[in-house]
């Protein structure tokens, strides 16, 4: 496994840590009554982040999660073309995705929009969201036409 894959795969772990904690914190804080200002905000931060790590590395590595109870039935040929696919059709998914939140970026790119409470900065997160599903396309195109060459 390469490094920078292995530098992704412990960033996307310390974001989920970082979301599990702070939601922890607030749990704790309201209970006690002294609640967790921009909680919230700093969740959707972190959960970005270790959402768009998780799509993209489990798109580089292979190992989404596919029902297999039908695939398994179709013989070795059937088998290529549902897997040739299913990324495809993961290609046109993530390609949507990509177009949608570009638009977005694009259109909002001068709002300077930040969160209401802690200014968390969504443009950023937009670009690093836009990244990720940069890569995952660029993963998967490149595994379609490895597949059709061969």
């Amino acid at each position: 496994m390469s490094r920078p894959l292995k530098a992704a795969i412990w960033l996307g772990g310390i974001a989920l840590l970082a979301a599990t904690a702070i939601d922890t914190l607030a749990v704790i804080g309201r209970h006690l009554g002294i609640p967790v200002t921009g909680s919230i905000e700093l969740m959707q931060a972190a959960v970005l982040v270790s959402g768009a790590l998780g799509l993209t590395i489990a798109t580089i590595v292979q190992s989404h999660a596919r029902v297999r109870l039908f695939v398994d039935r179709l013989s070795p040929a059937g088998q290529a073309v549902a897997d040739k696919l299913s990324d495809a059709l993961s290609l046109i998914f993530f390609l949507a995705l990509l177009i949608g939140s570009a638009c977005i970026s694009i259109d909002l790119w001068d709002a300077h929009e930040k969160s209401e409470i802690l200014g968390v900065p969504w443009r950023l997160l937009r670009l690093f969201a836009n990244a990720c599903l940069i890569i995952a396309a660029a993963s998967l195109a490149v595994r379609i036409v490895r597949k059709v060459q061969s």
